[in-house]
């Protein structure tokens, strides 16, 4: 285990992009596979001996503070609540008190899903000296345009960054996953009570210091900011591309689910599915490729696929591509 003990999620961020399902419930308490996202992020930190964490909340920031306050995964779990979102690097600044001087750190976003090797990243930056070093990961060239692309030098230190570069103007196919460690001295980069973004304002500064290095993420990463992507992380998940603890694969003839709900034999899966708590499906319904939460009632002979129904919501009809939340149902 890495001697860094402390560590920061970014977690302020309304999630707008994966609405409608971010209206009741924040993006790092989004289920892939039945457990939120930031659990997955908390048990990875604890797997590494990393046990104290600060977030940084704004939207829907009860419902966070609520999940973790008292935790059974291991972690110290600190927050400070924002009133106004202050950037990237303002939210980590806001948490400067939680760090000692001297001390190397992660920053991570709560988004993030992955399998990097946090180790390894944290043994490249201490034997840099950098003051930031940053988990990059190899896309391929159509993708970059989506992405904040990273240029290095042969030592893995960042000489240029392009922010969604067109294609042809892409000098890497290398892009910023959002994790970075930090020595304390990146606060001094940031100044108090400002809105302050890592990408405009600190790394540019840092850039002309030569002072960011890169260690490569040759593992699992996915961003689940986006609807698409997020049902691709649930489809990765059963393709054995995203690993970490879940609940039983169940096989069935044209595909496979897992389910923490009792689901009635005559239900039919087609492709792969996932299934909350106290959900009931009724006789003779098909779901394919679905990602169905917590407290759902499906009713009898219907057919749902491709979608997403958030907790709570009562669905009494065929659904094809469609994103249910209980507000959605209320309109």
């Amino acid at each position: 285990m890495s001697n860094v003990t402390k560590a920061m999620i970014m977690s302020a961020g309304v999630g707008s992009r994966l609405e409608p399902l971010t209206k009741l419930v924040p993006k790092p308490l989004v289920p892939i596979a039945n457990k939120p996202v930031m659990d997955i992020l908390f048990e990875k930190l604890y797997s590494i001996g990393i046990k104290d964490v600060i977030c940084n909340t704004y939207y829907l920031a009860d419902k966070i503070i609520e999940r973790y306050t008292y935790n059974t995964i291991g972690i110290n779990f600190n927050y400070i609540q924002e009133k106004t979102l202050s950037g990237t690097a303002g939210g980590v600044k806001k948490c400067q008190h939680f760090f000692k001087d001297g001390e190397t750190f992660l920053v991570l976003s709560a988004d993030g899903l992955t399998n990097a090797d946090l180790e390894k990243g944290i043994a490249i930056h201490k034997e840099s000296n950098a003051i930031a070093t940053i988990g990059i990961k190899q896309i391929d060239k159509s993708q970059v345009p989506h992405f904040g692309v990273v240029v290095t030098d042969e030592n893995g230190f960042i000489t240029e960054f392009q922010e969604k570069p067109p294609i042809e103007e892409a000098k890497s196919n290398f892009i910023n996953t959002g994790i970075y460690i930090f020595d304390y001295k990146i606060f001094e980069y940031i100044p108090e009570n400002m809105f302050y973004d890592f990408a405009k304002n600190v790394f540019p500064k840092l850039l002309a210091e030569h002072a960011i290095n890169t260690f490569e993420v040759n593992e699992y990463w996915s961003d689940i900011g986006t609807l698409e992507q997020y049902k691709q992380s649930t489809q990765d998940l059963f393709n054995g591309k995203c690993k970490f603890e879940h609940s039983e694969i169940i096989s069935c003839p044209q595909g496979s689910y897992i389910s923490e709900s009792n689901i009635d034999d005559t239900v039919k899966f087609i492709g792969n599915s996932t299934i909350g708590k106290n959900t009931i499906i009724d006789k003779n319904t098909v779901i394919e490729n679905c990602i169905i939460w917590d407290n759902v009632k499906i009713g009898s002979n219907l057919h749902i696929s491709n979608s997403i129904i958030a907790s709570d919501c009562i669905i009494n009809s065929d659904i094809k591509n469609e994103y249910i939340t209980l507000d959605f149902l209320k309109v």
